[in-house]
Order: C-alpha cells, then sequence, then structure tokens
C-alpha cells in the first residue's frame, strides 16, 4: 500500500447544544480531518485536537503545521505493508499524538478497504454491537440537567455521565439521585480538584457512582493511587492513560479500576490496542470517550469499542446528539434498547458525504510524493 498523496481539511460545524466542561463552553467545533491517498484506495481519519490548548497541550493550530512540516512529509511515498508499520515512521517526532492517530486510524481504515474487510475485525474486536452512556455538560441550570437526563433515558442510553466541577457537584448528583436511585451513573471531572480536597471527595461515594473519571492533574497517576485509597468510588483515568506504559503504571501502584481508552490521546489504533491488552491482563475494563467527533472518528470510535474488553457503555452517541447533520451515511444511530450494532461492509461500514464536506471546508491542502 503506497501512500502516494495526504489531503487535511479544517471544516466547521456548529453544535446543537452547547458542550461546557470545568475548561469551559463549547457552542461550535474547528475540525481537523485527514484523507490519506493510496493507489486508488482512501482512509479518513479525525484529530481530535481541540479549538485551545485546554484537555491536551495539542490543538488545532498545532497540529496542522506539524502535520504539514513532520508527521506528512515522513509517510509521504512509503510503501506500507500494514496501517501497524505508522507508528514506528512517525517516531521521530516527540509527542503530538493525535496528529499522529489522524494519520494511523486514516491508514488503517484504507487498509480495511483494500482488504475488503471491516475495519472492527481488522482491530481484532468481537462484539456485534455494542453498549452507549451519554456525556451531558454542565448546564445553566439544574432542572435543564434534569430535563437532558430524562430526554437520554427515554432514547435508551444505558449510563449518564455528568460533568462535574467545585460548586457544581455533590448537589447536582443529590438531584439525580433523589430523582433516579437506580440508573448507572458516572462523573466527569477533567482534573477540577486537588488531592487536598479529599474530605470533599468522599461525599461522591454516597451517590454510587459507576466511576468518577480524572479529579485530579491532568498528568498525574500516583497522587490518584492515594487519592483512590480514600474512596469507595472507582476512579477512572483519562487524561493520565497516554500509551501502554502509563497504564501499567497505574494498574500497578493502584490508581484506577477503570480506564477511559480515546484512540486520539493515546496516538491511534495501535497504541489503543495495547492499552486495552495491558487494561484486561490487570482485570480493569475499559470504555471509550468521546471527542466531540464528527462522524469519522466517531466510526473508528465504533470499531474500537468492539474489542473484548470495552466492558462498560462508552460515549459513542448518535450523531443527532451534537449535529443537525453528520458528515457520513447513515449516521451513527443507537436503538431504543441504547446499542449500536456493528456493520460488516469493508472499511468503516460508513461513508463519507463529499459534497458537504466540501461545503464545510475552511481551509484544505493537499501533499503528494515527490
Amino acid at each position: 500500500m503506497k501512500i502516494e498523496a495526504i489531503t487535511l481539511r479544517e471544516i466547521h460545524m456548529p453544535l446543537v447544544h452547547f458542550f461546557e466542561t470545568s475548561f469551559g463552553r463549547t457552542y461550535s467545533r474547528r475540525i481537523l480531518l485527514v484523507t490519506v491517498h493510496c493507489e486508488g484506495v482512501e482512509g479518513w481519519g479525525e484529530c481530535v485536537a481541540g479549538e485551545d490548548p485546554f484537555y491536551s497541550s495539542e490543538w488545532i493550530e498545532s497540529s496542522w503545521p506539524t502535520l504539514t512540516e513532520y508527521l506528512i512529509p515522513a509517510l509521504l511515498g512509503k510503501s506500507i505493508g500494514s496501517a501497524r508499520e505508522c507508528p514506528a515512521l512517525l517516531a521521530r517526532v516527540r509527542g503530538h499524538r493525535m496528529a499522529k492517530a489522524a494519520l494511523e486510524n486514516a491508514l488503517w481504515e484504507a487498509e480495511a478497504t483494500e482488504r475488503q474487510q471491516p475495519l472492527w475485525k481488522l482491530l481484532g474486536g468481537k462484539r456485534r454491537e455494542i453498549p452507549c452512556g451519554v456525556s451531558i455538560g454542565i448546564q445553566d441550570s439544574v432542572e435543564q440537567l434534569l430535563e437532558k437526563i430524562q430526554t437520554e433515558l427515554a432514547a435508551g442510553y444505558r449510563r449518564i455521565k455528568i460533568k462535574v466541577k467545585p460548586g457544581w457537584d455533590v448537589n447536582v448528583l443529590e438531584r439525580i439521585r433523589s430523582r433516579w436511585a437506580e440508573i448507572t451513573l458516572s462523573c466527569d471531572a477533567n482534573s477540577a480538584y486537588t488531592l487536598d480536597q479529599v474530605e470533599h471527595l468522599r461525599k461522591f461515594d454516597q451517590f454510587h457512582l459507576l466511576m468518577i473519571e480524572q479529579p485530579l492533574w491532568n498528568d498525574d497517576i500516583y497522587y490518584h493511587a492515594r487519592l483512590q485509597k480514600e474512596l469507595r468510588t472507582a476512579i477512572c483515568l483519562d487524561e493520565s492513560i497516554v500509551n501502554a506504559r502509563s497504564a501499567a503504571f497505574a494498574a500497578d501502584i493502584g490508581a484506577c479500576r477503570i480506564v477511559n481508552i480515546k484512540v486520539g490521546r493515546v496516538g491511534g489504533f495501535s497504541e489503543a490496542l495495547s492499552v486495552h491488552d495491558v487494561c484486561q491482563s490487570h482485570n480493569i475494563p475499559v470504555w471509550c470517550g468521546g471527542m466531540l467527533e464528527t462522524g469519522v472518528g466517531r466510526a473508528h470510535n465504533i470499531a474500537l469499542s468492539t474489542l473484548e474488553n470495552f466492558s462498560l457503555p462508552g460515549d459513542v452517541s448518535a450523531s443527532k446528539r451534537y449535529w443537525k447533520e453528520d458528515i457520513i451515511e447513515p449516521e451513527v444511530e443507537v436503538s431504543p434498547q441504547g446499542m449500536i450494532s456493528i456493520s460488516d461492509r469493508p472499511g468503516t461500514g460508513y461513508r463519507i458525504k463529499p459534497d458537504l464536506i466540501e461545503k464545510l471546508t475552511v481551509r484544505k491542502e493537499t501533499m503528494r510524493a515527490k
């Protein structure tokens, strides 16, 4: 499979509803898409870096020049037998995992298409359908949040996750549990707390949460291990897990009982598979987190979620929760039972909408092998 050309494009898409975390509020997305052109076969990838360097040090304005000046030139003209060869070709560049993932994941899709094989099978997936949860951002009022939870429960979602931060946490969880005592409920702090707030964090135990996600510093594992010893609630690590080595460290010292795998955060499918395997060997369940992806990234998350140890409902929800019109067809749909069925069609099982993508594109660059 020879990599003949790679196209970058930035598209702008407004969200159906704003999404707020402890970092701030987002109303629309600037999204970086990658297309690899390999001897008549195309693969698409999505760089999940945000508009700002808040969740991660990567953001769209760092990803674009890193791709054009370093990562894409490292791939152009190369002939590879498998997408698994991609990480070694990009290894000279430190970090920039989200930019690397966009390229590698596009190559996985191209390989699956070339082989006329579903991407999920190429990854080693086992599940024919995946359970879905939702992530609900901070709202203008608790009443507004409760209305959103009711809507998502009625749609069949199997896990409700809310964003929390100091001042929007215990009081909100109390209101939720007083109305829905039995639902599967979790919360995500996005590093909003510190270890000296352990007494406050202990109050979360009363709500019988599935997990509290990333309560402490984004780059910390050690202090999460100390905090986990103080809580009955399972800690789930997100931002801290950047590769299989960090997952092994977290498992060895008891820093968490659950891991969120975001394929962009760990640098692509190859590393995501390694993180999955490390967690499975330590009996730590994993689930797939979301980054407000378009259908391109969402299709990749669906394929990843078919792996055996993805035993908890992920954030891979329906396209219509985020976009008036997604850039793939068919759009991602969730059954009334809260499940997504897995397609046997080659590649991701979804087709891009080239006319819509072209309409949404605000900048575009194609680089070709010399």
